[in-house]
């Protein structure tokens, strides 16, 4: 059988019961390394699972998944996903190859972000669309997704913006060589995330195109860092502000938040203000 596991948001010791008792018996483990990461590392994975674990980056999940299911038929084996294991649709796709091989699978679901960012405060159930944030490059700018953030606060929907992690990438010019040199891991901070809103917002006006506010650095937005994990940090605060606070490590999360803010959402949120400017929160224009 093929089991797909969650690991949780913060260390080796948020995998749940079943999932460690699964990943003991199974002949070989899988630890997919790119959609996102722990706070510990693999080792500290292997020491507390009694299992060694096999990276499996981008690369082998996507194209050359056969190996991960060779045998799944007459052995146990694991994939092991941080958060749970649907939060990415690559995981879908192992899903589908190990059904047509007929290799029965079996899912093992933890947190993931996509539910733990309430711990800002904010309804989940007020969550519209989530959207990805990407690293801009030199010649490679999106700005797409952002019709999606208007369109949750017009519909006054809260949106989550996951923010970009750059695990074993090649530069364009060793891609192009052909040459395994990868680049060192990059992940998005919330300042990064939120200098690029402001940039696509300012670009629209350019543009003649309407943003959706008056002004957009006033606008309400949430920065989480370490969802999970002991030294998990919350800011609530403007666009603007989103620019310069310090939530230090990795993994960053950003939230744009819905035109309509429930009263509890505010009281709860204005537990996370940041300090120098936290009055602003009660007096925010919508996006």
């Amino acid at each position: 059988m093929l089991y797909l596991i969650g690991l949780g948001l913060g260390d080796a010791k948020d995998i749940t019961v079943k999932g460690l008792e699964a990943v003991r018996r199974c002949s070989r483990v899988y630890l997919e390394a790119y959609t996102s990461v722990l706070t510990v590392g693999k080792e500290a994975l292997e020491e507390f699972y009694g299992r060694k674990l096999i990276l499996a980056d981008r690369e082998e999940v996507e194209q050359e998944a056969d190996n991960i299911l060779k045998d799944a038929d007459i052995s146990d084996v694991a994939f092991l996903v941080v958060g749970d294991p649907f939060g990415a649709t690559t995981h879908s796709d192992l899903v589908l190859r190990a059904t047509k091989l007929g290799i029965p699978y079996r899912v093992i679901h933890n947190a993931s972000i996509m539910n733990a960012v309430g711990c800002c405060g904010l309804q989940l159930y007020k969550f519209g669309e989530t959207v990805s944030i990407v690293f801009w490059t030199d010649t490679w700018r999106p700005e797409s997704f952002f019709d999606k953030v208007k369109k949750n606060r017009q519909n006054g929907m809260h949106t989550l913006c996951l923010l970009d992690i750059k695990v074993k990438e090649q530069s364009l010019e060793n891609l192009i060589k052909g040459r395994k040199i990868y680049e060192p891991p990059r992940y998005m901070s919330v300042n990064q995330a939120a200098q690029q809103l402001l940039e696509i917002i300012q670009n629209q006006r350019i543009r003649g195109e309407e943003p959706g506010t008056q002004d957009p650095r006033r606008t309400l937005c949430v920065g989480l860092a370490r969802v999970g994990a002991d030294d998990q940090k919350i800011a609530a605060g403007t666009l603007q502000q989103m620019c310069t606070v310090d939530l230090g490590e990795p993994l960053h999360s950003l939230i744009i938040t819905g035109g309509s803010i429930h009263p509890m959402e505010m009281e709860m949120l204005n537990l996370f203000s940041i300090p120098e400017n936290s009055s602003e929160s009660q007096s925010m224009d919508g996006l």
